[in-house]
Formats: structure tokens, sequence, C-alpha cells
């Protein structure tokens, strides 16, 4: 199983990313996948989900700026993220929960695929 992350970069407050969650090695979109991020000095932090039948979850944190989704002809899932702030700088990552087609935990330690990450900076 592989998870690659792309299109993270520097933005200026109040613009738009799209990051992309390409995945190899299993069938990407069976099984519950989120989106995650880490701030320097804390913690790991959920931000979307996206399962099996495409029905998603969002920490409040981001609800309503960022948007979960895929693409099936790519392999490939995404999160848009508009309305950036310099509190959402950090590294994001895509991780695949294997267990289950459902999303039942928020808990980074129930997700067993990780990708590399892309790092995300918005300057104010």
């Amino acid at each position: 199983v592989q998870l690659v992350e792309s299109g993270g970069g520097s933005v200026q407050s109040g613009g738009s990313l799209r990051l992309s969650c390409a995945a190899s090695g299993y069938t990407y979109n069976s099984h519950c996948l989120g989106w995650f991020r880490q701030a320097a000095g804390k913690e790991r932090e959920a931000l979307a989900q996206i399962d099996a039948d495409g029905d998603t979850r969002y920490a409040d944190s981001v609800r309503g700026r960022f948007t979960i989704s895929q693409e099936n002809a790519k392999n490939s899932r995404y999160l848009q993220m508009n309305n950036l702030k310099p509190e959402d700088t950090a590294m994001y990552y895509c991780a695949a929960d294997l267990r289950f087609s459902r999303c039942f935990s928020w808990r980074p330690d129930d997700f067993e695929a990780w990708g590399q990450g892309t790092q995300v900076t918005v300057s104010s």
C-alpha cells in the first residue's frame, strides 16, 4: 500500500490549494481515507474523511472551508482548501484505515497507511 500526497505550497491568507492523495497497492476507494495535518510542535490533527460510499466528515476547524473528494479514474482523493489562514500552516498527510470500508475513528493511530506528507504554508 502506497499513498503519495502532492499539491502543497505557499499561499497568502485567503488563498486556496488542492491537495492530492494518489493510492497504489490496494483498492483505494474501498476503505476510509482521512486527511490529517501536523504543525510544528503540535499533535497530528484529523481534518476530513471519506469512506467507500463517498460519505464525508469534517473536523469543526475546517468545516465549510475544506472539501474532501475522490476521482475513481485516477485512484485519487483530494482535499480542496479554501480561505486558508496562517494557522493552517502545517505538514498535510493522507492516511487509510484499511480495516473498514466506513470511517469509524478520527484517531491517527487507527490509520495504518500514510503518505510522506506535503507542506502547506500560509502567510498573512
